[in-house]
């Protein structure tokens, strides 16, 4: 129950980079504290697992918006699971399977077999995250979630944009995951970025130490702060951590930054118009220049199948289209600018 494991991810080499004690295949969130992820100790490298050009919905204009491992919660609804773990993991793609039978050659541990279907079958209990049968995949059936990448190759591939940005307003957002977990190449990132002449954004869900937040915030021009739930006994219990760190951080970073509160609206959960309506007043509170209303979507539930996990919340749904009106014009009712789904 006390028990506090630290893993050194810093040894990208490692097979397996987890704590199967902490973190179950059950997707339960445990205790692990995760150490300063940058390869070799290196702030200038980090674990990035997708960079989404021309991004319309993490923060204004065109954006580059590039996606890093890592984060302290577990929201049930999670849309990026894959995301969640420090390491670098295996995902599959179901579809393009042939059947080949190469992967199970390949597997060290038997953790693959075809069936008289042809079906590839993953014991994730046996899987060690090796990634020996994404080599022997040529169908790319088989990826690796999470790569290890420079500021300097960040760079370049954002700003094959750099024009899009300039005539829309636009730029670049850091987003995970929980970009802080990898706070020094953030920072060192966000710091490059500046130096180019970009407008930069940070999607964080606040749950780091102040300290952190400190050394990127000088190199942010815009943090898009998520909002799950107010209660901090709703919050633990559907994210598996508190919210009294995430509201002091927002409240300190409020007073120098901007502030896009950001809401993931879920029926039953945080849909109700007092909960809205206490958002709002928050967001009057720390000069949030706007909230965002975020339907909720099953994204997370196929890619949850893809790296082995069983998705949390099967009965999720967003609110109707009707009850997302109302809860907008509550939110303007306390004369704070609203959006939905940016």
């Amino acid at each position: 129950e006390n028990r506090i494991c630290i893993i050194d991810v810093g040894n990208i080499a490692s097979s397996r980079l987890y704590c199967t004690a902490c973190f179950p295949r059950d997707n339960e969130p445990g205790k692990t504290v995760f150490m300063e992820p940058s390869i070799n100790n290196d702030p200038d490298r980090g674990i990035v697992f997708n960079i989404q050009r021309f991004s319309l919905h993490d923060g204004p204009g065109i954006r580059t918006t590039v996606f890093m491992k890592g984060c302290p919660l577990r929201c049930l609804w999670c849309s990026n699971p894959e995301s969640q773990a420090m390491a670098p993991n295996l995902m599959v793609r179901d579809t393009l399977c042939r059947g080949c039978g190469q992967c199970v050659k390949a597997c060290p541990k038997g953790a693959i077999s075809i069936t008289e279907q042809g079906v590839r079958v993953i014991d994730w209990q046996k899987c060690d995250q090796c990634m020996e049968c994404v080599s022997a995949c040529i169908y790319n059936a088989l990826s690796i979630c999470g790569t290890g990448m420079e500021i300097r190759e960040v760079v370049d591939e954002v700003m094959k944009d750099e024009k899009f940005y300039a005539n829309s307003g636009g730029g670049v957002t850091l987003s995970g995951g929980e970009p802080l977990m990898q706070v020094d190449f953030a920072a060192w990132l966000l710091k490059t970025l500046k130096e180019n002449g970009l407008h930069t954004a940070i999607d964080t869900s606040g749950h780091v130490e102040w300290a952190k937040m400190e050394k990127v915030l000088p190199f942010a021009d815009l943090l898009l702060w998520d909002i799950k739930h107010l209660d901090p006994d709703e919050h633990k219990r559907t994210t598996g951590v508190g919210n009294n760190l995430i509201l002091e951080n927002l409240k300190n970073a409020s007073k120098t930054k901007k502030i896009w509160l950001r809401v993931p609206l879920i029926k039953g959960f945080n849909d109700s118009a007092d909960h809205i309506r206490n958002i709002a007043i928050l967001a009057g509170k720390t000069n949030a220049e706007k909230v965002s209303l975020l339907p909720y979507h099953e994204g997370g539930k196929s890619k949850c199948h893809q790296i082995g996990k069983i998705f949390g919340f099967p009965l999720g749904a967003a609110p109707d289209d009707t009850n997302v009106g109302f809860l907008k014009e509550i939110v303007e009712q306390e004369g704070i600018p609203v959006n939905i789904g940016n």
